[in-house]
């Protein structure tokens, strides 16, 4: 189980464009061996936008608006945007969560996330916990809401998304930090914000706190790190041959 002093390289980057960002995702998993730590990254945005591995780009007509700046995630789920958000990825072996599906795995792994909440003060629980809340999803990460999906006061706040290998389990998620509501009216495909709940953080304390909430919810070690040779060259190779999208 994933709380028995487990050791996770800790992996901070820079704010990235929205290929860079899921090129380097793609490529920590696609270069875990059996052996190797288990890695928490933690990385911002540039103005852009993701969306889930089975959604077209040619769907939407906001492409020309992100000039470029936008990816396919290696998970399912909509529509995202990026920029406000501070967003996480975990690789982690499958024993460490053996003997759990797929939604008992995203209700141990999301504890940090519920945690990280709690300790700005607000009243953080899952959608399915909510009996207010009718689960239903939508092409846009933010109006659907799934059973794991985080609820803050009521209100749908981030996402987060999984991804199984025979070696890891692989999951991302995203903390609306900044608000991008131009008024007192939220634009439901943008969704909730901290800021816009009243809550005034900037990305580097944030990144401090979920840092804090991961290694005291599973009583893991951390090591802070950097990306590897072999994961910078895999991450090179997809940016070229993958995430190029005049390409294909």
């Amino acid at each position: 189980m994933l709380n028995h002093k487990s050791l996770f390289r800790v992996i901070q980057n820079d704010k990235s464009n929205a290929k860079e960002n899921m090129s380097i995702d793609d490529a920590l998993l696609s270069s875990y061996e059996k052996n190797d730590s288990a890695i928490l990254r933690l990385y911002t945005w540039t103005k852009s936008f993701t969306i889930g591995i089975s959604q077209d780009f040619s769907n939407y007509t906001i492409c020309e608006e992100y000039n470029g700046d936008y990816a396919k995630r290696i998970t399912g789920g909509g529509v995202l945007f990026h920029g406000h958000d501070l967003s996480y990825s975990l690789v982690i072996p499958t024993s460490y969560l053996e003997g759990l599906n797929i939604k008992e795995s995203y209700e141990s792994i999301c504890r940090f996330i519920l945690d990280f909440y709690k300790r700005l003060g607000l009243d953080a629980k899952y959608a399915k916990d909510d009996e207010n809340v009718q689960l239903a999803k939508s092409e846009y990460c933010q109006v659907g809401f799934e059973a794991y999906d985080i609820l803050v006061n009521g209100k749908k706040i981030g996402g987060n998304a999984q991804r199984r290998t025979k070696k890891a389990i692989f999951q991302h998620g995203s903390i609306p930090i900044k608000s991008l509501n131009d008024s007192k009216k939220v634009d439901e495909k943008v969704g909730f914000t901290l800021e816009d709940l009243n809550i005034n953080i900037d990305f580097e304390e944030a990144k401090i706190s979920l840092i804090k909430s991961f290694e005291e919810t599973f009583n893991v070690e951390l090591e802070y790190s950097t990306l590897t040779e072999k994961e910078i060259e895999k991450k090179n190779k997809l940016i070229k041959e993958k995430y190029d999208y005049s390409r294909n």
